[in-house]
């Protein structure tokens, strides 16, 4: 039986998940990182991606996260997020992305390095779940 973390994942909004982990994949600013149980203490920031958790028996939970930190510790993860979407959630958040996108390039109010990078990460993101839908 291999090793288990806790993950905590929580969003301005709510919590959004609460569980254990064998492995836990994580968009790092640094870049993506595999974290295990027993990891060495770390706190950094995260970037646009997709955050894998997986939790044995084949199942693997996704969530689309914005921007926020990621704490290390030993045998807990905790993901403190601005903003977290599940995986079932990414065809909607697509069309809400693009409304968005819209209404910036109208009031110009926000850097455009920052909106594009949330925009790859989520075109991204949503490939990868179509190819591995594909896989299966």
């Amino acid at each position: 039986m291999a090793l288990r973390i806790h993950v905590d994942i929580v969003s301005a909004e709510s919590s959004i998940y609460s569980g254990q982990a064998e492995r836990v994949i994580i968009p790092a600013q640094q870049g993506e990182m595999c974290v295990l149980a027993r990891h060495a203490p770390l706190l950094t920031n995260l970037k646009p991606g997709l955050i894998r958790l997986l939790t044995g028996a084949n199942l693997t939970y996704e969530f689309f996260v914005s921007s926020g930190y990621v704490e290390i510790q030993p045998h807990v993860i905790t993901i403190l997020a601005d903003t977290v979407l599940r995986s079932e959630e990414f065809d909607a958040a697509a069309a809400k992305a693009a409304r968005y996108l819209e209404t910036f390039a109208q009031e110009k109010k926000h850097t455009l390095d920052s909106e594009l990078a949330l925009s790859v990460a989520l075109l991204r993101v949503m490939d990868h779940l179509r190819q591995s839908h594909v896989k299966k």
